[in-house]
């Protein structure tokens, strides 16, 4: 995600990384990113927030029903907070409950929020679980390999992003 968005100008500020509680790494990388990135130092132009993982490694599909609505909620009251413009997402542990609270404030009527869904670059053939969940609700469905395009009209081939 740090690849993607290091092409972003300027006009793309603050930028809010939302993270898992349990992602130390993502969190700092994150913040090395954002040093090199930010030639102010006095001014913060981005926010670190977390919310609980919607699913664990090796745990049962029945009680990661419970843990992603603890999850949804916590993402709805954040998207309420910031109220941003775009989500750029790309991976499912912050990815789909963050896309359902947006598309659940569109649905609302309260604000539409673009979805900008981005595939992994290792899905070749079919979409991971987080791409089936978010084909049909994010405004943006890119993905790296054209077989996938193939298969998924409304998805969008770009090449290689990362």
């Amino acid at each position: 995600m740090l690849r993607l968005i290091s092409n972003l100008d300027g006009k793309f500020r603050p930028r809010i990384y939302v993270l898992a509680d349990t992602d130390i790494l993502s969190e700092q990388k994150a913040q090395a990113f954002e040093a090199i990135k930010t030639t102010n130092k006095s001014e913060e132009l981005y926010t670190i927030e977390k919310i609980p993982r919607s699913r664990e490694v090796n745990q049962s599909w029945l009680s990661t029903i419970f843990t992603t609505l603890i999850s949804c909620f916590h993402s709805f009251l954040l998207v309420l907070k910031h109220k941003p413009e775009a989500i750029l997402c790309n991976g499912p542990g912050t990815c789909v409950p963050l896309c359902i609270s947006a598309f659940f404030l569109h649905v609302l009527g309260w604000k539409h929020i673009k979805m900008i869904y981005v595939e992994s670059i290792c899905r070749v053939n079919t979409m991971s679980l987080t791409g089936k969940i978010l084909y049909n609700i994010a405004d943006h469905f890119l993905v790296q390999w054209p077989g996938l395009r193939e298969k998924y009209p409304r998805a969008k081939y770009l090449g290689k992003l990362i």
